[in-house]
């Protein structure tokens, strides 16, 4: 990372021995701590509703925080200085007393950053109580999705966030942003005549973005059944990745310019009509099968579930958006738990020349595909046509990459987790990388048709063998359109 100044702050994590605060959130901190981006008098505050000694919270934190670095990550003197940073304490979220010790440790002379690694259903309450010990309004608050449950839910909380702070100083994550490879979308894009001039219905055939996942609910059954895979992954994740992919250049690098040219994206997007919802999508629930050669359950036999379940674990639809740029380009979307790999990536399919004079035998591999991994292995490759090798292959044609992998490419330099870029921002005032109220909105309507159209029709999630890239139809769904899904194996 560049040298960066960050202003001092008191940073206080709500919900600060959860999982998600311990597995990201402390150890991207200290990551911060490690690379010398935090102020040498910025506080870290732990809060969390289990009593007890402070001392045993810290310990544990302490503990979790070197399970989660591993060894190779972890520097003595660093996580030392980390650790002295790091305060507990007990807070019941609803009792405006327990605040007054909050207001008495972070004071007035420092900024507090207050981090909501809870329900949303809290969000509101706490707020309240930040503005009645009066840390409102030197304060800046990061909300963590998924923010309510449809459109309606999800206004109620952002309305009940916005009574006590305005947007701008209100932060909603959604860590996919803060990943290297979805920032050099827009470096990609826009700085690169090369590809801006030919992002277009004139030379892009079809979009694909996949976010597929390897492992199941892993002890998440309580949240996961009741949101399901549009609600936890196409609502956020993979909406906005089609929104970077598709939206106008911004006017500049602002956090407005940008999140105004996704919003007219997300507002762009064709409903899918009751027709469409059995041509264009499909949902679908893992049964039994095999992952890494081990037989794992059936969605509807992990622990604790409800047998009756019709909650969907895999989603896969065909997105369309009405606007001369995109006309006639689809976006094919696909999410889902017990996959054969984790695995997440764009592939834009360019349209092939319309003067074919090659083997009518190869024509099937002609098309130039740009591929941005952001998982596992962060990069981008463009596969190009090139003639092959030897001299008994005459103008056979064969497919290569032009490859950028970001860990081989910048050995020497650490690639940065996405919390870690997100949480820095946040200290700097930046809101580049945060969804606004009108984007969640705007996601939220479009696929709260979908969850009607579902209800309506009363049809069940397709089944699909955990280990496989999900239901048949998932496949006739794109081969429908004469493609298929790339990659799959």
């Amino acid at each position: 990372m560049p040298s960066i100044t960050v202003e001092p702050c008191t940073f206080a994590l709500f919900g600060a021995l959860g999982d998600l605060a311990l597995r990201k959130l402390f150890p991207a901190l200290y990551q911060l701590d490690r690379a010398g981006l935090l102020h040498a008098d910025t506080r870290i505050l732990a809060l969390a509703r289990e009593p007890g000694d402070a001392s045993r919270h810290l310990a544990h934190i302490d503990s979790q925080l070197r399970q989660y670095l591993g060894e190779k990550d972890i520097e003595v003197e660093a996580l030392n200085r980390f650790l002295a940073r790091l305060s507990y304490l007990h807070v019941d979220f609803f009792k405006t007393e327990d605040y007054l010790a909050l207001a008495e440790l972070a004071g007035t002379e420092q900024r507090l950053i207050a981090y909501f690694a809870t329900p949303a259903a809290v969000y509101g309450a706490i707020c309240e109580n930040l503005s009645a010990v009066g840390l409102a309004e030197n304060t800046r608050v990061v909300l963590e999705k998924p923010i309510g449950s449809d459109l309606e839910s999800s206004r109620k909380v952002n309305d009940s966030v916005a009574q006590f702070f305005p947007e701008n100083r209100t932060y909603r994550i959604d860590h996919y942003l803060g990943k290297e490879t979805v920032q050099n979308l827009i470096a990609l894009r826009f700085a690169n005549s090369l590809f801006e001039t030919q992002w277009n219905q004139r030379y892009i055939s079809h979009v694909e973005i996949t976010v597929a996942e390897k492992v199941g609910i892993e002890g998440r059954w309580g949240y996961f059944d009741k949101a399901g895979q549009l609600r936890d992954m196409i609502q956020n994740h993979l909406l906005q990745l089609l929104c970077l992919i598709a939206m106008d250049p911004p006017a500049d690098l602002s956090a407005d310019s940008i999140r105004d040219e996704k919003v007219k994206v997300l507002k762009a997007l064709a409903p899918i009509s009751a027709e469409g919802l059995t041509t264009q999508v499909v949902r679908g629930q893992y049964i039994a099968g095999y992952s890494e050669g081990q037989s794992v359950p059936g969605y509807l036999e992990e622990e604790n579930s409800n047998t009756q379940s019709d909650t969907e674990t895999f989603v896969a639809l065909r997105a369309d958006i009405r606007n001369w740029r995109w006309a006639g380009v689809p976006f094919y979307l696909r999410t889902g738990k017990r996959m054969p790999q984790k695995l997440s990536q764009i592939v834009i399919h360019f349209k092939e020349p319309s003067h074919y004079i090659f083997a009518p035998e190869q024509r099937l591999q002609i098309g130039n595909k740009l591929i941005i991994r952001l998982q596992p292995d962060e990069g981008i490759s463009l596969r190009v046509m090139t003639k092959d090798q030897g001299l008994d292959k005459g103008m056979q044609l064969r497919s290569g990459p032009l490859q950028l992998n970001f860990s081989d490419t910048y050995r020497s330099t650490r690639i940065p987790d996405a919390y870690e870029r997100l949480l820095l921002e946040v200290m700097r005032g930046n809101q580049n990388l945060f969804v606004r109220k009108d984007e969640i909105e705007a996601a939220w309507k479009w696929c709260d048709q979908l969850i009607a159209g579902w209800k309506k029709s009363g049809d069940a999630p397709k089944p699909y063998a955990a280990g496989s890239w999900g239901p048949m139809s998932s496949i006739a769904l794109i081969t429908r359109d004469g493609r298929s899904w790339y990659g799959d194996i």
